[in-house]
């Protein structure tokens, strides 16, 4: 790839992410904002059938790039004077290293761990968060930060590792997604 290649190749990705970051800002300084995290890059796809939760050895965790990425994403919301209130975490490891190192702490939260394979618990597990994202009112945004099959499960999104997704409540009082942001 030549220079002028490469020119336009970075130039065409900073328009990609420069409008879609602005609002994320915006959306995180309306009352009732809630920032759904998806854990930072880990190498993989699953943790193995013996993974523990007790054992962060055992699961799929985040490497140097994931570690950086988690930073990044603090350092973003600082940058933007954006303060956060309550950090729910999914209990696996990388979730939890993910807001400790964007945010500097966070408290496992059973419901955020997913269950791919129990229909059954998995709709009790959204229901659960969804009841606390309805009861979220007038407060600094409230981060989840879990797995992509349970951001999935509550926008109907896909999105990569590390990135998130905004909602804010609407006028009938629902929750609707207000923007998304990837920091690579």
């Amino acid at each position: 790839m030549g220079r002028v290649q490469r020119l336009a190749a970075i130039c065409a990705w900073l328009a990609s992410v420069a409008p879609a970051a602005e609002p994320v800002w915006e959306a995180l300084r309306a009352p009732d904002a809630v920032v759904l995290l998806r854990h930072s890059f880990a190498p993989g796809s699953f943790d193995p059938p013996s993974a523990r939760l007790d054992d962060c050895s055992s699961q799929r965790n985040l490497d140097e790039t994931g570690r950086a990425q988690a930073r990044r994403i603090g350092e973003a919301f600082r940058e933007n004077g954006i303060a956060v209130g309550d950090i729910l975490s999914s209990p696996r490891c990388r979730c939890l290293d993910t807001a400790r190192l964007a945010f500097g702490r966070a408290q496992a939260w059973e419901m955020l761990h997913g269950a791919l394979n129990d229909t059954e618990l998995r709709q009790r597990q959204l229901a659960e968060i969804k009841k606390v994202i309805a009861t979220h009112r007038n407060r600094l945004p409230l981060v989840l930060v879990t797995h992509g099959s349970v951001i999935s499960d509550l926008t109907g999104l896909n999105i990569r590792m590390g990135e998130l997704v905004v909602l804010r409540r609407t006028a009938n009082g629902s929750y609707a997604v207000a923007a998304q942001l990837y920091l690579n």
